[in-house]
């Protein structure tokens, strides 16, 4: 079989599906959305004329057991996965874990469609998933939000070392211009990390309660349904912790090319309900995000293991990230919001 785009599909994903959850796909087209290297997802139609998306991913099931969970309690925007022959939410297959989930719409809200209604069902849906009691069986499956970023932190200075060993005399043109991206503000970024350790410091010292959120809910992880409704997927990044987390994906937003303006704004937190989100913790999660981010998408840009088309997108990325409404300068100006000038901790 071949899928839309004329690339072969491999037959063994055929027979997994069908030995794995009983489902026979009649056609696969491999998508390409979302940045996570180790996964790849594929648009499907099974016998019945069902439409389906299926995903070879890494990690662990967490996210599909909270998506399971939600779905089946009636939190709205929750697409359930298809439950395999043994009742599990994935199969492993080749290492990864192997899923279905109902493919709800081929509307993406990064498409340009979010009216206000949406907006106002974007903040009913995420305030129902805040909502939901965090169980023991959640506490056990889900990683929880310590403020330590220790990870992120690696990658920064590990990105960093990358970039200071550049030659741009021979370096391809891809590595170049990633570095010349980096270069510039190198000690803006030393600044944050300063700052994000100093937060995570305070933070860890002044718990709250967690609530459940989905941890990447940006604007291309939200599908819009011809009802008007939204849908989130990619679980991929759930986590307990506070509100923040995902509130910040709305002050402001975190892509360059989609910024979440005041009115968009106010019509979510109408869907949400009243809150006062923690200033200093969304300056937190905003800036280690952005951290992670310019890191990870740095690296792609420069890796010569990567296609070229995959190399320009992690370019684009990068000079995104860098602009005066990237995410670098959103969480600079919120560290300034708080009295936490990155400029100073960089010297």
């Amino acid at each position: 079989m071949t899928g839309g785009d004329g690339v072969a599909v491999d037959d063994r994903l055929l027979g997994w599906v069908r030995e794995d959850f009983g489902v026979t796909l009649e056609s696969v087209r491999r998508v390409g959305y979302g940045a996570d290297e180790t996964a790849e997802l594929w648009r499907a139609v099974d016998a019945d004329g069902r439409v389906l998306a299926v995903k070879l991913s890494g990690g662990t099931p967490a996210g599909l057991v909270l998506s399971a969970y939600l779905a089946e309690r009636g939190v709205p925007g929750i697409a359930a996965p298809l439950r395999t022959r043994d009742g599990d939410v994935c199969a492993v297959r080749d290492g990864r874990r192997l899923s279905v989930v109902p493919w709800v719409s081929d509307e993406r809200a990064l498409g340009g469609g979010m009216e206000v209604a949406h907006w106002r069902a974007y903040g009913r849906v995420l305030a129902a998933v805040h909502a939901t009691v965090v169980t023991e069986e959640l506490t056990r499956v889900l990683p929880a939000e310590d403020h330590t970023h220790r990870q992120v932190a690696a990658r920064v200075r590990a990105t960093d070392r990358a970039v200071a060993a550049v030659d741009d005399a021979t370096a391809d043109p891809f590595t170049r211009e990633a570095a010349g991206r980096w270069r510039p503000v190198a000690g803006l970024l030393a600044g944050l990390l300063d700052r994000a350790d100093a937060l995570g410091a305070e933070l860890r010292g002044r718990p709250v309660a967690h609530v459940v959120c989905h941890g990447d809910p940006h604007l291309g992880n939200v599908l819009l349904d011809v009802d008007g409704g939204v849908w989130l997927i990619d679980w991929d990044d759930a986590v307990l912790a506070p509100r923040e987390r995902d509130l910040m994906f709305v002050r402001g937003g975190v892509l360059a090319f989609a910024p979440v303006t005041p009115r968009q704004q106010a019509a979510f937190f109408e869907g949400y309900g009243p809150v006062e989100p923690d200033p200093v913790r969304l300056a937190y999660h905003l800036t280690v995000r952005a951290l992670d981010d310019i890191a990870d998408w740095t690296r792609q840009a420069m890796d010569t293991g990567h296609d070229d088309a995959d190399r320009v997108r992690a370019l684009d990325i990068v000079r995104g990230l860098v602009t005066p409404v990237g995410l670098v300068s959103l969480a600079r100006d919120a560290l300034v919001g708080i009295g936490h000038s990155p400029a100073s901790a960089a010297g």
